[in-house]
């Protein structure tokens, strides 16, 4: 399955099925923070602030998506960028992610980016342990810094080097 997967630049025409992505976890957990839907236009504006945003297609059909963006806009920042990943989960534990997070590194790397990271909601223990097992170390902890479905969680930022 793996050998029908391409990864490319994001198009345009890739925004709803982007926005569809997400909000599917929106609604369905806590790997997406809010309890409403997101519409397309919201989307637009971080993948036009970002360094770039890649697609992850199989048999034709986008089903994930990479961003990278800068952690903070300011110049003495632009070593470290900031990582934001979905992929459908039927897609899930099936190497994809591993395939996406890879060219995001190498997209940061090609960026002179030296640390990158993500955060996770603690009630989203797939990604955790997903970013522990490709190097990345908790380096931060907001506990019951949001609610969603009635229920307080904390966010978690992991780190990783990529000198």
């Amino acid at each position: 399955m793996l050998n029908k997967c391409e990864i490319r630049e994001y198009r345009d025409s890739d925004l709803e099925e982007i926005s569809h992505i997400y909000n599917f976890y929106v609604k369905n957990g806590f790997a997406a923070y809010p309890e409403n839907k997101l519409d397309a236009a919201f989307f637009n504006v971080i993948i036009t602030a970002a360094i770039s945003c890649y697609v992850l297609v199989v048999d034709g059909e986008v089903v994930g998506y990479g961003i990278l963006r800068n952690y903070l806009p300011y110049v003495n920042f632009k070593h470290t960028g900031k990582l934001t990943y979905f992929i459908k989960p039927e897609y899930t534990h099936k190497g994809f992610g591993t395939i996406l997070l890879d060219k995001l590194i190498e997209e940061a790397k090609r960026n002179n980016i030296k640390n990158i990271y993500i955060h996770a909601s603690s009630e989203n223990p797939q990604s955790i342990n997903f970013h522990r097992k490709h190097g990345f170390k908790e380096c931060g902890r907001f506990r019951n810094i949001a609610k969603k479905f009635g229920q307080y969680f904390d966010i978690i930022w992991m780190q990783k080097n990529i000198e």
